[in-house]
Protein backbone atom coordinates (compact mmCIF):
# COMPACT_ATOMS: atom_id res chain seq x y z
CA UNK A 1 0.00 0.00 0.00
CA UNK A 2 1.32 3.42 -0.99
CA UNK A 3 1.53 5.91 1.88
CA UNK A 4 2.28 9.65 1.72
CA UNK A 5 2.44 12.34 4.40
CA UNK A 6 1.82 15.97 3.40
CA UNK A 7 2.68 18.80 5.81
CA UNK A 8 1.33 22.31 5.18
CA UNK A 9 2.80 25.03 7.40
CA UNK A 10 1.90 28.67 7.96
CA UNK A 11 2.60 30.92 10.96
CA UNK A 12 -0.78 30.27 12.61
CA UNK A 13 -1.49 26.67 11.62
CA UNK A 14 0.17 23.38 10.74
CA UNK A 15 -1.85 20.74 8.90
CA UNK A 16 -0.85 17.15 8.26
CA UNK A 17 -2.61 14.95 5.69
CA UNK A 18 -1.99 11.21 5.49
CA UNK A 19 -2.80 9.50 2.20
CA UNK A 20 -3.11 5.76 1.54
CA UNK A 21 -3.18 4.74 -2.12
CA UNK A 22 -3.72 8.44 -2.95
CA UNK A 23 -6.84 8.63 -0.76
CA UNK A 24 -7.05 10.95 2.23
CA UNK A 25 -7.41 8.92 5.45
CA UNK A 26 -6.26 11.28 8.22
CA UNK A 27 -6.17 15.04 8.77
CA UNK A 28 -4.46 16.63 11.77
CA UNK A 29 -4.43 20.30 12.74
CA UNK A 30 -2.23 22.24 15.12
CA UNK A 31 -3.10 25.84 15.95
CA UNK A 32 -2.03 27.89 18.99
CA UNK A 33 -5.63 28.26 20.16
CA UNK A 34 -6.14 24.46 20.21
CA UNK A 35 -3.77 24.15 23.20
CA UNK A 36 -2.66 20.57 22.51
CA UNK A 37 -1.79 18.92 25.83
CA UNK A 38 -1.49 15.16 25.18
CA UNK A 39 2.00 14.08 26.20
CA UNK A 40 2.61 17.16 28.38
CA UNK A 41 3.91 16.47 31.89
CA UNK A 42 2.61 18.60 34.78
CA UNK A 43 3.25 18.98 38.47
CA UNK A 44 -0.36 18.87 39.60
CA UNK A 45 -2.16 19.43 42.89
CA UNK A 46 -4.80 16.94 44.08
CA UNK A 47 -8.10 18.80 44.47
CA UNK A 48 -10.38 15.91 45.42
CA UNK A 49 -10.21 12.15 45.94
CA UNK A 50 -13.38 10.11 45.25
CA UNK A 51 -12.92 6.51 46.49
CA UNK A 52 -16.41 5.56 45.27
CA UNK A 53 -15.35 6.36 41.70
CA UNK A 54 -11.76 5.15 42.20
CA UNK A 55 -10.73 8.56 40.84
CA UNK A 56 -9.14 11.87 41.76
CA UNK A 57 -9.32 15.34 40.28
CA UNK A 58 -6.01 17.09 39.74
CA UNK A 59 -5.41 20.81 39.18
CA UNK A 60 -2.77 21.06 36.43
CA UNK A 61 -3.33 24.73 35.64
CA UNK A 62 -5.88 24.29 32.85
CA UNK A 63 -9.46 25.58 32.71
CA UNK A 64 -10.87 22.27 33.97
CA UNK A 65 -9.40 19.84 36.49
CA UNK A 66 -7.80 16.67 35.14
CA UNK A 67 -9.22 13.20 35.83
CA UNK A 68 -6.96 10.51 37.31
CA UNK A 69 -8.35 6.96 37.53
CA UNK A 70 -6.95 4.24 39.77
CA UNK A 71 -6.05 2.22 36.67
CA UNK A 72 -3.54 4.95 35.82
CA UNK A 73 -1.68 4.56 39.11
CA UNK A 74 -0.31 1.05 38.70
CA UNK A 75 2.41 -0.22 36.41
CA UNK A 76 0.75 -1.76 33.32
CA UNK A 77 1.67 -5.32 32.41
CA UNK A 78 3.10 -5.97 28.96
CA UNK A 79 -0.10 -7.48 27.56
CA UNK A 80 -2.16 -4.36 28.35
CA UNK A 81 0.25 -1.91 26.74
CA UNK A 82 -0.67 -0.16 23.54
CA UNK A 83 1.53 -1.14 20.62
CA UNK A 84 3.92 1.76 20.61
CA UNK A 85 3.18 4.55 23.04
CA UNK A 86 3.43 2.75 26.37
CA UNK A 87 -0.07 3.69 27.52
CA UNK A 88 -2.29 1.02 28.98
CA UNK A 89 -5.91 0.27 28.33
CA UNK A 90 -8.33 0.70 31.21
CA UNK A 91 -8.85 -2.36 33.38
CA UNK A 92 -10.66 -2.24 36.72
CA UNK A 93 -9.60 -5.68 37.99
CA UNK A 94 -7.18 -5.76 40.90
CA UNK A 95 -6.89 -2.00 41.20
CA UNK A 96 -5.49 -0.39 44.35
CA UNK A 97 -7.64 1.90 46.47
CA UNK A 98 -6.92 5.35 45.09
CA UNK A 99 -7.29 6.93 48.54
CA UNK A 100 -4.19 4.98 49.66
CA UNK A 101 -2.04 6.56 46.93
CA UNK A 102 -3.11 10.20 46.57
CA UNK A 103 -4.24 12.71 49.19
CA UNK A 104 -6.00 16.02 48.85
CA UNK A 105 -3.49 18.87 48.61
CA UNK A 106 -0.65 16.56 47.53
CA UNK A 107 1.60 17.57 44.61
CA UNK A 108 2.08 14.78 42.07
CA UNK A 109 3.68 14.40 38.64
CA UNK A 110 1.16 13.43 35.93
CA UNK A 111 1.05 13.19 32.13
CA UNK A 112 -1.94 14.02 29.90
CA UNK A 113 -3.26 11.05 27.90
CA UNK A 114 -6.52 12.56 26.63
CA UNK A 115 -7.40 16.13 25.68
CA UNK A 116 -10.33 17.97 27.31
CA UNK A 117 -13.47 17.01 25.38
CA UNK A 118 -16.81 18.82 25.62
CA UNK A 119 -17.46 19.44 29.34
CA UNK A 120 -14.84 16.94 30.53
CA UNK A 121 -11.35 17.89 31.61
CA UNK A 122 -8.21 16.12 30.40
CA UNK A 123 -7.37 12.60 31.54
CA UNK A 124 -3.97 12.05 33.13
CA UNK A 125 -1.78 9.17 34.26
CA UNK A 126 0.99 8.75 36.82
CA UNK A 127 2.69 6.26 34.52
CA UNK A 128 4.88 8.76 32.69
CA UNK A 129 6.05 7.68 29.22
CA UNK A 130 8.55 9.46 27.00
CA UNK A 131 8.59 8.50 23.34
CA UNK A 132 11.66 8.40 21.16
CA UNK A 133 12.03 7.17 17.61
CA UNK A 134 12.64 3.52 18.55
CA UNK A 135 11.92 3.32 22.28
CA UNK A 136 9.41 4.52 24.83
CA UNK A 137 11.00 5.08 28.24
CA UNK A 138 8.78 4.66 31.32
CA UNK A 139 10.59 5.84 34.48
CA UNK A 140 8.08 4.28 36.90
CA UNK A 141 7.88 0.88 35.16
CA UNK A 142 10.26 -2.06 35.50
CA UNK A 143 9.79 -4.27 32.43
CA UNK A 144 11.11 -4.32 28.87
CA UNK A 145 8.26 -4.88 26.41
CA UNK A 146 8.23 -5.21 22.63
CA UNK A 147 5.54 -3.96 20.26
CA UNK A 148 3.12 -6.72 19.33
CA UNK A 149 3.43 -5.67 15.67
CA UNK A 150 6.93 -7.16 15.64
CA UNK A 151 5.74 -10.73 15.22
CA UNK A 152 9.02 -12.62 14.70
CA UNK A 153 9.83 -14.49 17.93
CA UNK A 154 13.59 -14.38 17.38
CA UNK A 155 13.58 -10.63 16.71
CA UNK A 156 11.41 -9.95 19.75
CA UNK A 157 13.78 -11.94 21.95
CA UNK A 158 16.84 -10.21 20.49
CA UNK A 159 15.41 -6.74 21.05
CA UNK A 160 14.23 -7.52 24.58
CA UNK A 161 17.59 -8.98 25.58
CA UNK A 162 19.62 -6.15 23.97
CA UNK A 163 17.57 -3.33 25.50
CA UNK A 164 17.39 -5.05 28.90
CA UNK A 165 21.18 -5.45 28.93
CA UNK A 166 21.79 -1.78 28.11
CA UNK A 167 19.13 -0.33 30.42
CA UNK A 168 20.66 0.82 33.74
CA UNK A 169 19.42 -1.19 36.72
CA UNK A 170 16.38 0.24 38.55
CA UNK A 171 16.16 3.15 36.11
CA UNK A 172 12.71 2.30 34.71
CA UNK A 173 11.09 0.29 31.93
CA UNK A 174 11.13 0.44 28.14
CA UNK A 175 8.76 -0.41 25.30
CA UNK A 176 10.46 -1.23 21.99
CA UNK A 177 8.48 0.37 19.15
CA UNK A 178 7.51 -1.22 15.83
CA UNK A 179 10.04 0.80 13.81
CA UNK A 180 12.84 -0.62 16.01
CA UNK A 181 12.87 -3.94 14.11
CA UNK A 182 16.52 -4.74 13.21
CA UNK A 183 17.70 -1.90 15.47
CA UNK A 184 21.42 -1.96 16.31
CA UNK A 185 23.16 -1.61 19.68
CA UNK A 186 24.48 1.80 18.64
CA UNK A 187 20.97 3.08 18.00
CA UNK A 188 19.76 1.69 21.33
CA UNK A 189 22.64 3.31 23.21
CA UNK A 190 22.10 6.70 21.55
CA UNK A 191 18.34 6.87 22.04
CA UNK A 192 18.32 5.37 25.52
CA UNK A 193 20.93 7.91 26.59
CA UNK A 194 18.85 10.77 25.18
CA UNK A 195 15.64 9.58 26.91
CA UNK A 196 17.37 9.02 30.26
CA UNK A 197 18.95 12.48 30.02
CA UNK A 198 15.57 14.03 29.22
CA UNK A 199 13.97 12.31 32.20
CA UNK A 200 16.72 13.53 34.55
CA UNK A 201 16.00 17.12 33.48
CA UNK A 202 12.25 16.63 34.07
CA UNK A 203 12.88 15.03 37.46
CA UNK A 204 15.21 17.84 38.55
CA UNK A 205 12.77 20.51 37.40
CA UNK A 206 9.83 18.88 39.19
CA UNK A 207 11.59 18.19 42.50
CA UNK A 208 14.46 20.64 42.86
CA UNK A 209 13.47 23.78 40.95
CA UNK A 210 11.02 24.85 43.68
CA UNK A 211 8.07 24.71 41.32
CA UNK A 212 4.67 25.34 42.88
CA UNK A 213 1.85 23.13 41.64
CA UNK A 214 0.16 23.46 39.24
CA UNK A 215 3.02 23.89 36.76
CA UNK A 216 4.00 22.63 33.31
CA UNK A 217 7.20 20.56 33.61
CA UNK A 218 7.62 19.23 30.06
CA UNK A 219 5.89 20.07 26.78
CA UNK A 220 5.36 17.39 24.14
CA UNK A 221 6.94 17.92 20.73
CA UNK A 222 5.02 19.74 17.97
CA UNK A 223 2.48 17.97 15.75
CA UNK A 224 4.77 17.79 12.69
CA UNK A 225 7.78 16.56 14.70
CA UNK A 226 5.64 13.96 16.46
CA UNK A 227 4.29 12.67 13.13
CA UNK A 228 7.83 12.24 11.75
CA UNK A 229 8.97 10.54 14.96
CA UNK A 230 5.99 8.20 15.26
CA UNK A 231 4.85 7.50 11.68
CA UNK A 232 7.68 8.02 9.22
CA UNK A 233 9.13 4.58 8.56
CA UNK A 234 9.82 2.19 5.67
CA UNK A 235 6.02 1.93 5.24
CA UNK A 236 5.84 5.57 4.11
CA UNK A 237 6.79 6.30 0.50
CA UNK A 238 7.39 10.00 0.92
CA UNK A 239 6.92 13.09 3.05
CA UNK A 240 6.20 16.39 1.29
CA UNK A 241 6.54 19.63 3.27
CA UNK A 242 6.07 23.22 2.07
CA UNK A 243 8.25 24.90 4.72
CA UNK A 244 12.01 25.26 4.18
CA UNK A 245 12.62 25.51 7.91
CA UNK A 246 10.68 22.35 8.76
CA UNK A 247 12.15 20.54 5.75
CA UNK A 248 15.67 21.21 7.08
CA UNK A 249 14.65 20.21 10.61
CA UNK A 250 13.23 16.87 9.41
CA UNK A 251 16.34 16.08 7.35
CA UNK A 252 18.69 16.85 10.25
CA UNK A 253 16.64 14.61 12.56
CA UNK A 254 16.62 11.73 10.07
CA UNK A 255 20.37 12.05 9.42
CA UNK A 256 20.86 11.17 13.09
CA UNK A 257 18.30 8.38 13.51
CA UNK A 258 17.59 6.84 10.05
CA UNK A 259 19.70 8.29 7.21
CA UNK A 260 18.20 5.90 4.66
CA UNK A 261 14.88 7.78 4.89
CA UNK A 262 16.32 11.23 4.13
CA UNK A 263 15.77 10.92 0.36
CA UNK A 264 12.06 10.30 0.89
CA UNK A 265 11.55 13.85 2.22
CA UNK A 266 10.71 16.46 -0.39
CA UNK A 267 10.34 20.25 -0.27
CA UNK A 268 7.26 21.54 -2.11
CA UNK A 269 8.12 24.70 -4.08
CA UNK A 270 5.24 25.31 -6.52
CA UNK A 271 3.05 28.43 -6.43
CA UNK A 272 -0.14 26.34 -6.09
CA UNK A 273 -0.80 25.62 -2.39
CA UNK A 274 0.23 22.09 -1.37
CA UNK A 275 -3.24 20.85 -0.40
CA UNK A 276 -4.73 22.36 -3.58
CA UNK A 277 -2.13 20.49 -5.66
CA UNK A 278 -3.43 17.21 -4.21
CA UNK A 279 -7.08 18.35 -4.35
CA UNK A 280 -7.55 17.95 -0.59
CA UNK A 281 -9.31 21.18 0.37
CA UNK A 282 -12.68 20.12 -1.07
CA UNK A 283 -12.38 16.73 0.64
CA UNK A 284 -11.67 18.38 3.97
CA UNK A 285 -14.70 20.66 3.60
CA UNK A 286 -16.89 17.62 2.88
CA UNK A 287 -15.94 16.15 6.26
CA UNK A 288 -18.48 18.50 7.84
CA UNK A 289 -21.36 17.07 5.79
CA UNK A 290 -23.74 14.57 7.35
CA UNK A 291 -24.05 12.61 4.11
CA UNK A 292 -21.23 10.63 2.49
CA UNK A 293 -21.91 9.11 -0.94
CA UNK A 294 -20.68 5.60 -1.76
CA UNK A 295 -19.25 4.34 -5.09
CA UNK A 296 -22.20 1.97 -5.51
CA UNK A 297 -24.75 4.81 -5.41
CA UNK A 298 -25.70 4.31 -1.77
CA UNK A 299 -24.82 6.70 1.02
CA UNK A 300 -24.24 6.89 4.78
CA UNK A 301 -25.48 9.49 7.26
CA UNK A 302 -23.14 10.32 10.15
CA UNK A 303 -24.70 11.94 13.23
CA UNK A 304 -22.44 12.67 16.24
CA UNK A 305 -24.36 13.05 19.52
CA UNK A 306 -23.31 13.66 23.12
CA UNK A 307 -23.43 9.94 24.00
CA UNK A 308 -22.40 8.22 20.76
CA UNK A 309 -22.00 8.51 17.01
CA UNK A 310 -24.89 7.15 14.93
CA UNK A 311 -24.18 5.97 11.36
CA UNK A 312 -26.99 4.91 9.02
CA UNK A 313 -26.45 3.09 5.72
CA UNK A 314 -28.87 3.51 2.78
CA UNK A 315 -29.01 2.05 -0.74
CA UNK A 316 -29.88 5.43 -2.28
CA UNK A 317 -30.21 5.27 -6.05
CA UNK A 318 -28.48 1.88 -6.28
CA UNK A 319 -31.23 -0.75 -6.65
CA UNK A 320 -29.34 -3.52 -8.44
CA UNK A 321 -30.94 -5.67 -11.13
CA UNK A 322 -32.34 -8.94 -9.84
CA UNK A 323 -31.03 -10.17 -6.48
CA UNK A 324 -31.87 -7.75 -3.59
CA UNK A 325 -29.43 -9.53 -1.23
CA UNK A 326 -26.52 -8.92 -3.62
CA UNK A 327 -27.54 -5.27 -3.94
CA UNK A 328 -27.61 -4.87 -0.16
CA UNK A 329 -24.32 -6.75 0.30
CA UNK A 330 -22.49 -4.55 -2.18
CA UNK A 331 -23.83 -1.37 -0.54
CA UNK A 332 -22.91 -2.61 2.95
CA UNK A 333 -19.38 -3.61 1.87
CA UNK A 334 -18.86 -0.16 0.33
CA UNK A 335 -20.21 1.39 3.51
CA UNK A 336 -17.95 -0.70 5.77
CA UNK A 337 -14.84 0.55 3.92
CA UNK A 338 -16.00 4.15 3.90
CA UNK A 339 -17.09 4.17 7.55
CA UNK A 340 -13.66 2.93 8.65
CA UNK A 341 -12.13 5.78 6.63
CA UNK A 342 -14.55 8.42 7.88
CA UNK A 343 -14.07 7.69 11.59
CA UNK A 344 -10.33 8.22 11.05
CA UNK A 345 -10.79 11.35 8.95
CA UNK A 346 -13.26 12.94 11.36
CA UNK A 347 -11.39 11.57 14.41
CA UNK A 348 -14.62 10.23 15.88
CA UNK A 349 -14.18 8.53 19.24
CA UNK A 350 -16.15 6.72 21.92
CA UNK A 351 -19.12 4.52 21.03
CA UNK A 352 -20.14 4.26 17.36
CA UNK A 353 -23.37 2.48 16.36
CA UNK A 354 -23.73 1.47 12.70
CA UNK A 355 -27.09 0.57 11.19
CA UNK A 356 -26.20 -1.49 8.10
CA UNK A 357 -28.99 -2.46 5.72
CA UNK A 358 -30.63 -5.67 6.97
CA UNK A 359 -29.27 -8.88 5.40
CA UNK A 360 -30.89 -12.29 5.62
CA UNK A 361 -27.69 -14.31 5.11
CA UNK A 362 -25.39 -14.82 8.10
CA UNK A 363 -22.52 -15.39 5.67
CA UNK A 364 -23.09 -11.93 4.19
CA UNK A 365 -23.33 -10.33 7.64
CA UNK A 366 -19.98 -11.90 8.50
CA UNK A 367 -18.47 -10.60 5.25
CA UNK A 368 -19.50 -7.04 6.09
CA UNK A 369 -18.17 -7.28 9.65
CA UNK A 370 -14.88 -8.74 8.38
CA UNK A 371 -14.55 -5.89 5.85
CA UNK A 372 -15.15 -3.31 8.56
CA UNK A 373 -12.59 -4.87 10.91
CA UNK A 374 -10.01 -5.23 8.14
CA UNK A 375 -10.11 -1.52 7.34
CA UNK A 376 -10.27 -0.51 11.00
CA UNK A 377 -6.96 -2.35 11.51
CA UNK A 378 -5.26 0.46 9.56
CA UNK A 379 -6.31 2.96 12.22
CA UNK A 380 -3.66 4.19 14.67
CA UNK A 381 -6.32 4.57 17.37
CA UNK A 382 -7.49 1.45 19.19
CA UNK A 383 -10.78 0.17 17.75
CA UNK A 384 -13.05 -2.74 18.47
CA UNK A 385 -16.08 -3.84 16.40
CA UNK A 386 -18.57 -6.26 17.95
CA UNK A 387 -20.82 -8.86 16.33
CA UNK A 388 -24.03 -7.81 14.61
CA UNK A 389 -26.72 -7.44 17.29
CA UNK A 390 -30.23 -8.88 17.22
CA UNK A 391 -31.44 -5.52 15.95
CA UNK A 392 -29.01 -5.68 13.02
CA UNK A 393 -26.66 -3.05 14.49
CA UNK A 394 -22.87 -3.14 14.71
CA UNK A 395 -21.49 -1.50 17.84
CA UNK A 396 -17.86 -0.42 17.86
CA UNK A 397 -15.57 1.68 20.02
CA UNK A 398 -12.70 3.91 19.01
CA UNK A 399 -10.07 5.37 21.28
CA UNK A 400 -10.81 9.02 21.99
CA UNK A 401 -7.65 11.09 22.59
CA UNK A 402 -8.72 14.54 21.42
CA UNK A 403 -11.90 16.33 20.29
CA UNK A 404 -13.17 15.27 16.87
CA UNK A 405 -12.29 17.30 13.79
CA UNK A 406 -15.79 18.79 13.91
CA UNK A 407 -15.46 19.89 17.54
CA UNK A 408 -11.98 21.35 17.07
CA UNK A 409 -12.89 23.37 13.96
CA UNK A 410 -16.52 24.39 14.53
CA UNK A 411 -18.70 25.88 17.24
CA UNK A 412 -22.38 25.43 17.95
CA UNK A 413 -24.80 27.43 15.81
CA UNK A 414 -26.08 30.41 17.84
CA UNK A 415 -29.50 30.11 16.20
CA UNK A 416 -30.20 26.43 16.86
CA UNK A 417 -27.83 25.72 19.77
CA UNK A 418 -26.19 22.92 17.83
CA UNK A 419 -29.38 20.93 17.17
CA UNK A 420 -29.52 21.76 13.46
CA UNK A 421 -33.18 22.78 13.82
CA UNK A 422 -35.00 26.11 14.25
CA UNK A 423 -38.69 26.80 14.73
CA UNK A 424 -40.75 27.44 11.60
CA UNK A 425 -42.12 30.98 11.05
CA UNK A 426 -45.67 29.87 11.91
CA UNK A 427 -44.47 28.46 15.25
CA UNK A 428 -42.64 31.73 16.04
CA UNK A 429 -45.85 33.66 15.29
CA UNK A 430 -47.87 31.47 17.67
CA UNK A 431 -45.26 32.03 20.41
CA UNK A 432 -45.49 35.77 19.75
CA UNK A 433 -49.27 35.60 20.00
CA UNK A 434 -49.08 33.90 23.41
CA UNK A 435 -46.51 36.44 24.65
CA UNK A 436 -48.67 39.40 23.65
CA UNK A 437 -51.67 37.81 25.35
CA UNK A 438 -49.61 37.76 28.56
CA UNK A 439 -48.73 41.42 28.05
CA UNK A 440 -52.43 42.23 27.79
CA UNK A 441 -53.16 40.24 30.95
CA UNK A 442 -50.67 42.27 32.98
CA UNK A 443 -52.22 45.55 31.78
CA UNK A 444 -48.91 47.37 32.20
CA UNK A 445 -48.10 48.19 28.57
CA UNK A 446 -50.13 50.21 26.06
CA UNK A 447 -47.71 50.51 23.12
CA UNK A 448 -45.38 47.78 21.90
CA UNK A 449 -42.88 47.35 19.06
CA UNK A 450 -42.39 43.77 17.85
CA UNK A 451 -39.04 42.98 16.17
CA UNK A 452 -38.91 39.87 13.96
CA UNK A 453 -36.51 38.23 11.53
CA UNK A 454 -37.36 39.37 7.95
CA UNK A 455 -38.41 35.84 6.98
CA UNK A 456 -40.99 35.69 9.78
CA UNK A 457 -42.18 39.21 8.98
CA UNK A 458 -42.63 38.15 5.33
CA UNK A 459 -44.61 35.10 6.46
CA UNK A 460 -46.99 37.38 8.39
CA UNK A 461 -47.46 39.71 5.42
CA UNK A 462 -48.17 36.85 3.01
CA UNK A 463 -49.94 34.23 5.14
CA UNK A 464 -51.53 36.19 8.01
CA UNK A 465 -51.87 39.80 6.81
CA UNK A 466 -54.52 40.68 9.44
CA UNK A 467 -52.57 39.19 12.35
CA UNK A 468 -51.54 42.48 14.00
CA UNK A 469 -54.93 44.15 13.44
CA UNK A 470 -56.84 41.29 15.11
CA UNK A 471 -54.31 40.97 17.94
CA UNK A 472 -54.30 44.73 18.65
CA UNK A 473 -58.11 44.68 18.86
CA UNK A 474 -58.08 41.66 21.21
CA UNK A 475 -55.31 42.88 23.52
CA UNK A 476 -56.05 46.63 23.43
CA UNK A 477 -52.34 47.23 22.73
CA UNK A 478 -51.03 49.56 20.01
CA UNK A 479 -48.70 47.22 18.05
CA UNK A 480 -45.97 48.11 15.58
CA UNK A 481 -44.10 45.48 13.53
CA UNK A 482 -40.47 45.92 12.44
CA UNK A 483 -38.19 43.47 10.68
CA UNK A 484 -34.75 43.03 12.23
CA UNK A 485 -32.03 41.50 9.98
CA UNK A 486 -29.74 40.73 12.92
CA UNK A 487 -32.41 38.80 14.84
CA UNK A 488 -32.34 35.02 14.89
CA UNK A 489 -34.90 33.44 12.61
CA UNK A 490 -36.73 31.78 15.51
CA UNK A 491 -36.75 34.68 17.98
CA UNK A 492 -38.67 37.89 18.47
CA UNK A 493 -38.14 40.94 20.69
CA UNK A 494 -40.85 42.88 22.56
CA UNK A 495 -39.97 46.54 23.14
CA UNK A 496 -42.25 48.62 25.38
CA UNK A 497 -42.84 52.19 24.11
CA UNK A 498 -42.21 55.05 24.53
CA UNK A 499 -39.42 54.11 26.98
CA UNK A 500 -37.87 51.54 24.59
CA UNK A 501 -37.54 48.86 27.31
CA UNK A 502 -36.92 45.28 26.14
CA UNK A 503 -39.50 43.19 28.01
CA UNK A 504 -39.11 39.97 26.00
CA UNK A 505 -37.86 37.82 28.89
CA UNK A 506 -40.73 38.95 31.08
CA UNK A 507 -43.43 37.69 28.72
CA UNK A 508 -41.95 35.21 26.20
CA UNK A 509 -41.75 32.11 28.38
CA UNK A 510 -42.97 29.63 25.75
Amino acid sequence: MKRDILINVNPRETRVAILEDDRLVEVLHDRPELHRTVGNIYLGKVEAVLPGMQAAFIDIGLERSAFLHASDLVEPDEDSLDNDNGRSSRNSRGLPNIADHVKRGQSILVQVTKEPISTKGPRVTRQISMAGRFLVFMPFASKVGVSRKIDTREERSRLREMVGRMLPKNSGGVIVRTVAEEMTEGQVKQELGALLGQWKKIHRKAHFARLRAPALVHRETSLASGIIRDLFSDDVDRVVVDSKELFGEIRRYLQEVEPELVDRVGLYKRATPLFDEYDLESEIRELFNRRVDLPSGGYVIIEPTEALVSIDVNTGRYTGRKDPEKTILRTNLDAAREIARQVRLRDLGGIVVIDFIDMESQVNRDKVLHELRTHLNRDRARTRAFQVSQLGLVEMTRQRVRPSLWDSMASGCPACGGTGKVFRPEVVVRRLERALTRVAGQREERRMTVRLHPEVALYLMEQEPNFLKHLARATKIDLELRDDPIARIDEFRLVAQPAGRDVTEKYAVA
